[in-house]
């Protein structure tokens, strides 16, 4: 019986495949033992740790020793002098810049509020002065910025990086955000919505990891969604996949910013969960709302375990239609815990179709409050080009 020979050219290439491959899952990852390395990309334990030495004496990849399972194991990262990279992320009130190097480890962090209603031209100017100023604390220069990757509470054409929504983030509307800060800063800039980010960042390194089908819904000041689809973020035609907050959940409620009534973000955003404790308890941060739940507040729990009724009414629609693996809850007020998801559990199992496989797993973010900033420093990486650039003469 014939056998295929293997010339030295396709050895050569199939060697070369097999090492970006290897630095490519470190670079999503960030951080993986060799085992998980072997998991991930399918190759055989020996190959993975004769490609590691490789690339590790070649300056490309890192390794130190940790403990997993109570085993000793081989961390590997890529090495730190490869550049870096930044993250920002627009919040609705607040403004968080990282630079993380090309494993992702953040090495400097900055988190800043604005103004509500904050305009494009003083916030891109404001995160183009925190990256210059937190690259220059770490005794590097702008050159060494391989990519910049942005979140924004509003829809974006990822192709683009221009905001397509109008009335979502006022003031932003049909703003090119990476033209504004490439000509700013001389590095290419990536932009996305936030809570696409936050699913990103947690399909890579959080609550989502290993799974295919994810919806991540992030609930602070305002209501949104990142889906998954196939290991992959759905962004529509033009980047306004997963506008969660405006689902219509009460058609004669509130008018809500884009326009619409009773939109989620309308009812249950960080603005109408205050409003409707004002008159009982006065001025109030969302923060302090979910600090005096958790002390047992019968009003803060009460209006905090009603948004988790609301978000999972809007949530069963989206079950029924994509059948996800898992429901990760992001955001400010994720941080309520159980006050806020065993209401949405109960309600969401209520009315999501029943499976034989059971129902659809529900659990809180990993990454809390930097999920999205770390979704941002993910998507950077991921135009990096790092994997790519990475061959070794074999």
């Amino acid at each position: 019986m014939g056998t295929d020979r293997v010339t030295p050219g396709s050895q050569s290439s199939l060697r070369e495949a097999n090492r970006a491959r290897i630095v490519s899952a470190v670079q999503q990852r960030g951080s993986l033992t060799q085992v998980e390395l072997a998991g991930v990309t399918g190759l055989s334990p020996a190959t993975v740790s004769n490609i590691v030495k490789e690339l590790t004496s070649a300056g490309v990849l890192n390794t130190s020793s940790s403990i997993r399972s109570g085993r000793r194991a081989q961390q590997v990262t890529l090495a730190r002098n490869l550049g870096l990279v930044a993250g920002v992320h627009f919040g609705s009130r607040s403004l968080r810049v990282a630079i993380a190097d090309a494993g992702q480890q953040i090495l400097a962090e900055q988190r800043m509020p604005l103004p509500p209603e904050h305009r494009a031209d003083a916030g891109l100017e404001r995160a183009a002065l925190l990256i210059a100023e937190l690259v220059e604390s770490l005794d590097a220069a702008l050159p060494e910025l391989m990519a910049i990757g942005v979140g924004v509470p509003a829809p974006v054409d990822p192709a683009t990086g221009r905001i397509v929504s109008a009335g979502v983030l006022r003031g932003w509307d049909g703003v090119s955000v990476s033209e504004v800060l490439e000509r700013r800063l001389g590095a290419p800039v990536y932009v996305d919505n936030d809570a696409n980010l936050g699913a990103l960042a947690e399909l890579r390194q959080g609550a989502a990891v290993g799974r295919q089908h994810v919806v991540y819904l992030k609930v602070s000041h305002g209501v949104g969604a990142g889906l998954v689809v196939g290991g992959r973020l759905v962004h529509g035609r033009a980047g306004a996949a997963g506008e969660f907050g405006h689902i219509t959940v009460d058609e004669n409620g509130p008018i809500c910013r884009c326009g619409n009534r009773g939109c989620l973000d309308a009812m249950i955003g960080a603005p109408a969960l205050l409003r409707m404790l004002e008159s009982s308890h006065g001025h109030l941060t969302l923060a302090d709302v979910i600090a005096r739940a958790q002390d047992g507040d019968p009003g803060c729990r009460r209006v905090i375990s009603d948004a988790g009724r609301l978000l999972a009414v809007a949530a069963a629609d989206t079950c029924n239609l994509l059948d996800p693996e898992v429901v990760v809850v992001g955001g400010r007020l994720a941080e309520a815990g159980p006050i806020l998801l065993d209401t949405f559990r109960s309600v969401l199992a209520q009315r999501v179709l029943p499976s034989t496989v059971g129902p659809v797993e529900v659990v809180a973010t990993e990454l809390g409050t930097e999920a999205e900033v770390r979704g941002a420093l993910a998507l950077a990486m991921d135009h990096a080009g790092v994997a790519g650039s990475l061959v070794v003469a074999g």
